[in-house]
């Protein structure tokens, strides 16, 4: 037997509404997407590439596994978003 099915929650805070998907990789894909496009500055930007980019499931899972969500944030317009990434379950 095995246990519930997990599907993915991603929002970007201010900018996003709370999106969910059946797989990881997907919720990454979207969520990369729409931070990609913000006007984040290249730090920030290069920081979301690198933990977004390849290798992302792998950290985020670890981080879900670890914290049972994932919450990051980045200046935008004057002001602290919050992105977050957590896990429902059937």
């Amino acid at each position: 037997m095995t246990g519930p099915t997990p599907s993915y929650t991603v929002e970007i805070e201010d900018v996003t509404a709370p999106a969910v998907f059946a797989r990881l990789p997907d919720a990454l894909a979207a969520l990369w997407e729409a931070l990609r496009v913000l006007p984040l500055g290249w730090t920030q930007y290069e920081a979301y590439r690198y933990f977004l980019g390849p290798g992302a499931v792998d950290r985020v899972t670890e981080s879900l596994e670890r914290d049972g969500e994932l919450r990051l944030s980045f200046a935008m317009g004057g002001r602290s978003h919050l992105v977050s990434v957590g896990v429902l379950r059937d």
